[in-house]
């Protein structure tokens, strides 16, 4: 059976983006690039929402072919190909292309289906809306939340409009040395 696993930046106040979607707060360095390939070594699948999805393929296809490449560009550029990518989104079913497969309606019912395949990890980098409908029906078994030293006072929230508490366990936390402070935690 697959798990999913999250990976998420976060604010101390709890935003992933600002109200325009800005992410320009988000600080990284290459231990954190380093430490996040362990989870894409371990992941065959990556699931979005129609607008992370879009995001990450105006970018990750031909990221490895630009002459300024760095090792991370190559490196996750080349996992992005080679994964099935599942966008969960309404108005873009039926457009299916190569590894990339649009599921639309009983998402909950299609992401259990998907988790029941063997395989390695389902691997979540942002779409905060995906991960509040799948928190409802505790189908994320891993949260890493990358918290940023920074407060936005507003924004997009991975964690609004949840309708009960949801029960975590801390399993660890790790520094780096940009200021961010990864803690993982599961499904209590």
């Amino acid at each position: 059976m697959k798990r999913i696993k999250v990976s998420m930046h976060v604010t101390l106040d709890g935003f992933v983006a600002g109200l325009k979607g800005e992410m320009d707060w988000i600080k990284f360095d290459d231990k954190m690039f380093d430490f996040v390939k362990t989870f894409t070594d371990n992941a065959d699948t990556g699931l979005y929402g129609r607008t992370t999805w879009k995001m990450m393929d105006s970018y990750w296809p031909s990221a490895a072919d630009k002459p300024n490449a760095t090792r991370h560009d190559k490196d996750h550029s080349l996992w992005y190909n080679s994964i099935d990518k599942i966008v969960l989104s309404n108005t873009m079913t039926g457009q299916n292309a190569g590894k990339t497969i649009f599921i639309g309606g009983d998402i909950i019912q299609q992401v259990k289906g998907l988790k029941q395949k063997n395989g390695k990890d389902i691997l979540i980098f942002g779409s905060p809306s995906v991960v509040r409908a799948l928190m409802k029906d505790n189908l994320i078994d891993d949260y890493w939340l990358f918290v940023n030293p920074v407060i936005l006072g507003q924004g997009i929230s991975m964690f609004s409009r949840l309708d009960s508490r949801i029960e975590l366990m801390h399993k660890t936390t790790k520094s780096f040395s940009c200021g961010v402070t990864a803690m993982h935690f599961t499904n209590g």
